[in-house]
C-alpha cells in the first residue's frame, strides 16, 4: 500500500484538557494527522508538566509520553483577551476537547450548549471523572477513584488480600482511547452532514467497560468476586505459575489448548480425566489442578517450559519487568518505543496501539514547550502583528518562558 497523507490531516483540534486522559485522546488524534493546539494556562501549563520525578532536562517523562505531535499556546482565560482568543480558536476548530468543571465552562461562556449553538459543526468532547449527568457528576475524579468506584480494584490483588489499583494510569489511557474513537466517528458524520456532536466520556464509564465481563457474570448469578491473585473468574487454567527460577503465565482458553498443555507437561492422566475435559470441570477442581501443575512447573526453568509450551501451541509468557519489556525483540520490531526527538534517548513515548498500512512510519513530533507556538497560532487565526504584540504585553497570552523549571510533587 503506498504511503498517503494521514487520515486526519486537515482536522483542527483545540485541546483545553490537562493531566492524562484528555492529552492522551488528543495525542492519538495527532498521531492520525490532526493539527492539535494545546491550550495551557500561564506560568505552569498542563498539570502533567510537573508530574515527577523523573524529569529530564526539566521535562516530565509523564508529560512527554502523552503530548507528542502537538502545538502549545498559553492563554490567560481570566482575561478578556485570552478568552477572545480561545473563542476564535474554537470557532475555527473541528474538534474541541476539555475536562473543566461544568461551572467553569458556563462562566467562560463555552459550555457544550453555548459552544455548539454558535458552531453547529463542532465536535465537542467533554471529559470528566464521572460523566456529565447523574447525581455525582459534579464530583472530581482521578484514575484511582474510577478504579475503586467501578469495582476494578475489588477484583485485583492477591487472593485473600486487600484490593489493589492496577499500577498504571489505566482509566486515563482507556478514556483517551474511547474519546479518540468517538471523535473519529463524529468527524465522519460531520464531513457528511456538516453537523457536530457532544461526546460525553468519563473515567468511570471507561472502567465500567473494562469490567464488562465481570459485571455481566455477576449479574447473571456468579458469586461476588474478590481479588484472586491473577486467576480468571471464568477460565481455568489462566494464571501465573512459579517455575524453578521465575514466574510465567499460562492461558488455557479452550479445551484443545488444555489437551496441548497436558501433552507438553507429560501429564496423560490429567488429559484423560473426565472431570477436567471442559472448562466447567476444570473450574470446579481448580485448586487441585493448580496444585498439580505448580508442582510440575517448579521442577524446570521458565525457559525450559516456555520452549515446550511454544512448540505445543499453548499461549504462555514470562512475567516481564519493564527493563525486559523495553528490550523485548517483538516490542522493538513493532517500533513500540518512540524516542523523543532531540533528547538523546533519555525521553521516550509509546507508539499508539494501532498501525496503518498507508503510514508505515509513525508521526513522532517532539512535545511542545510551554507556549512554544503562541505567536504562530495567533497569526494563523487572523491576529495581526499589532494584535499579537498587544496580547503579549497585556499578559492575555504568553510566549515561551526561558528557564522555567519543574515542580516535583
Amino acid at each position: 500500500m503506498p504511503t498517503q497523507a494521514p487520515p486526519l490531516q486537515g482536522v483542527r483540534v483545540v485541546d483545553l484538557s490537562t493531566s492524562y486522559a484528555g492529552p492522551t485522546a488528543s495525542m492519538y488524534l495527532a498521531d492520525l494527522g490532526a493539527d492539535v493546539i494545546k491550550v495551557e494556562r500561564p506560568g505552569s501549563g498542563d498539570d502533567a508538566r510537573h508530574w515527577g520525578p523523573p524529569f529530564v532536562d526539566g521535562v516530565s517523562a509523564w508529560f512527554a509520553s502523552a503530548n507528542r505531535n502537538k502545538r502549545s499556546i498559553v492563554l490567560d482565560l481570566r482575561s478578556d483577551g485570552g478568552l477572545r482568543v480561545l473563542r476564535r480558536l474554537i470557532g475555527d476548530a473541528d474538534v474541541f476537547i476539555e475536562n473543566l468543571n461544568p461551572a467553569k465552562l458556563e462562566k467562560l461562556g463555552i459550555s457544550p450548549a453555548e459552544a455548539m449553538a454558535r458552531h453547529p459543526r463542532l465536535v465537542f468532547c467533554a471529559m470528566s471523572g464521572l460523566g456529565l449527568t447523574g447525581p455525582d457528576s459534579h464530583l472530581p475524579g482521578y484514575d484511582l477513584v474510577a478504579q475503586a468506584r467501578s469495582g476494578l480494584m475489588s477484583v485485583t490483588g492477591a487472593a485473600g488480600g486487600s484490593p489493589q489499583r492496577v499500577s498504571t494510569a489505566l482509566s486515563d489511557i482507556v478514556t483517551g482511547m474511547s474519546a479518540a474513537l468517538a471523535v473519529c466517528a463524529a468527524l465522519v458524520r460531520q464531513q457528511a452532514t456538516g453537523f457536530g456532536d457532544l461526546i460525553d466520556v468519563s473515567l468511570l464509564d471507561s472502567d465500567l467497560a473494562l469490567m464488562a465481563p465481570r459485571l455481566a457474570s455477576f449479574l447473571a448469578g456468579e458469586p461476588e468476586p474478590a481479588p484472586s491473585g491473577g486467576t480468571d473468574s471464568v477460565l481455568a487454567v489462566y494464571q501465573a505459575f512459579s517455575t524453578a527460577d521465575r514466574d510465567i503465565v499460562i492461558a488455557v482458553g479452550n479445551d484443545v489448548i488444555w489437551q496441548r498443555l497436558c501433552a507438553a507437561l507429560d501429564l496423560p492422566a490429567l488429559a484423560a480425566d473426565d472431570r477436567l475435559r471442559d472448562n466447567s470441570g476444570r473450574r470446579a477442581h481448580r485448586r487441585e489442578l493448580v496444585a498439580t501443575l505448580s508442582a510440575v512447573l517448579a521442577r524446570g526453568t521458565a525457559a525450559h517450559w516456555l520452549g515446550l509450551l511454544e512448540r505445543a501451541g499453548v499461549p504462555a509468557s514470562l512475567v516481564q519487568s519493564l527493563s525486559e519489556v523495553s528490550a523485548d525483540p517483538q516490542v522493538l520490531a513493532r517500533g513500540a518505543v518512540l524516542p523523543v526527538p532531540g533528547q538523546g534517548g533519555a525521553l521516550n513515548s509509546i507508539r499508539s496501539p494501532f498501525r496503518l498500512g498507508s503510514l508505515p512510519e509513525p508521526r513522532n513530533g517532539r512535545f511542545p514547550d510551554l507556549g512554544e507556538h503562541t505567536a504562530e497560532i495567533l497569526t494563523e487565526h487572523g491576529f495581526g502583528a499589532a494584535d499579537v504584540e498587544q496580547l503579549l504585553e497585556s499578559g492575555a497570552v504568553e510566549a515561551p518562558r526561558v528557564g522555567a523549571g519543574p515542580v516535583s510533587r
